[in-house]
């Protein structure tokens, strides 16, 4: 195993934190463009609050709104402009996965004379990477992508319906302004959701990852366990701050570069899951929470021992031998239960996906992302034909 770590990310977790935020804010920049969402955080008062606390400690503020669920190119284009325009010197994301997302391009492309969607990896010969963003501060009020804690970020193109991915080490926000409290007011379905992701992000280097991996096994674990034992508890009582507070925590973990660490996995069910959002704009969870289980059985069948791993220690199934793939199955499907019974969808149909493009799909999930051998990298490389089964598996 061999491997380098690396996160410059400050993060202060605590609930109550956001009244922190102008004392924070202030130490990076003195005119704050503040990127936000749909309205929810105007509607719980979040929004104000911040506000409030930039403006007491002389931090200016400049908001770009409206950041949509799956964040598109557009925005980001008008959020740099306006950053621009605005004399912007630190960037402030307040709302979800999106939000967070789209504040880092936009972060980047306030120094970029092209389009930041040169930034994005969609297949092309070589993409720009970016080296210089402004100062990014996030405050999650969603518990679901752990983008708060990383150097990534996601974007959509409503025009070509691509949707991809951009990694870079100036997109690590220089400080994630952790509440839990903020989280207390999303509803149950993007609770779930959240929860869904929160166990992707792990189960793709678990099971996608190398050999010899026992410690990073064990961090995997144990947030797919605690994000189901206190996610349960946070969709029975959405004021339950323990809870909320386990699962935000799981969260930044589980995509903060720690547990995978070492793994050097591929992310196959993400990059499935990307096209299928691109061309039907469905929300990232619920589409994972369909594409994980049937992956899943897929790959279990060319790697029963780590499905057995799974089955027996996070169901406390009792296999015959390593390579029992009844037992490796049974857990997958506990695991699509568990999905089921939070309130994901575990089908297209539920998503209203039919079968009339799967061929599609995968051609362009294997174009944005593929191996010297033209396959979609993961454990194992997948064809186009892999692809299409999988999808079919799961209408």
């Amino acid at each position: 195993m061999e491997f380098e770590y690396y996160n410059p990310t400050r993060l202060i977790f605590a609930a109550g934190a956001l009244a922190r935020l102008g004392e924070v804010a202030s130490q990076h920049g003195k005119r704050a463009l503040l990127v936000t969402g749909g309205g929810s955080v105007k509607r719980s008062g979040v929004y104000d609050r911040a506000v409030a606390s930039l403006k007491l400690a002389g931090v200016s503020t400049v908001e770009c709104s409206g950041v949509e669920p799956n964040p598109r190119i557009t925005t980001v284009r008008r959020g740099a402009k306006i950053a621009r325009n605005e004399g912007c010197d630190v960037i402030i994301a307040l709302g979800g996965g999106s939000a967070m997302d789209a504040a880092k391009v936009m972060a980047a492309a306030f120094y970029y004379d092209g389009d930041p969607w040169d930034m994005i990896f969609h297949g092309q010969t070589v993409p720009y990477v970016p080296t210089r963003a402004l100062p990014i501060i996030t405050v999650p009020t969603l518990a679901a992508t752990g983008s708060e804690m990383n150097m990534g970020a996601v974007i959509s193109n409503e025009e070509t319906k691509e949707k991809s991915f951009v990694q870079a080490q100036c997109l690590y926000p220089v400080v994630a302004l952790v509440d839990p409290e903020l989280t207390m007011s999303v509803p149950q379905d993007q609770t779930a959701y959240g929860i869904c992701d929160i166990i992707t992000h792990v189960t793709e280097g678990y099971f996608n990852g190398v050999a010899g991996t026992p410690i990073q096994d064990r961090f995997a674990e144990g947030v797919i366990i605690t994000a189901m034992e206190y996610g349960l508890k946070a969709l029975e009582d959405g004021n339950n701050l323990e809870a909320r507070a386990q699962v935000q925590w799981a969260s930044i973990v589980a995509l903060n570069g720690w547990v995978n660490a070492g793994t050097n996995g591929g992310f196959p069910v993400h990059m499935i899951e990307h096209t299928l959002s691109a061309y039907h704009d469905i929300t990232h969870g619920a589409g994972l929470a369909v594409v994980n289980p049937a992956w899943m059985r897929f790959a279990a069948r060319h790697r029963p021992e780590k499905f057995v791993q799974f089955a027996e220690r996070i169901f406390g199934l009792d296999a015959k031998n390593s390579i029992d793939l009844d037992c490796a199955l049974e857990g997958i499907d506990r695991f699509e239960a568990f999905l089921k019974s939070i309130g994901c969808p575990t089908r297209l149909s539920e998503l209203g996906i039919g079968d009339a493009l799967l061929t599609e799909y995968a051609k362009e999930t294997v174009r944005i992302i593929h191996d010297d051998k033209g396959l979609l990298p993961g454990q194992p490389p997948m064809s186009e034909a892999d692809i299409v089964a999988v999808l079919r598996s799961a209408l």
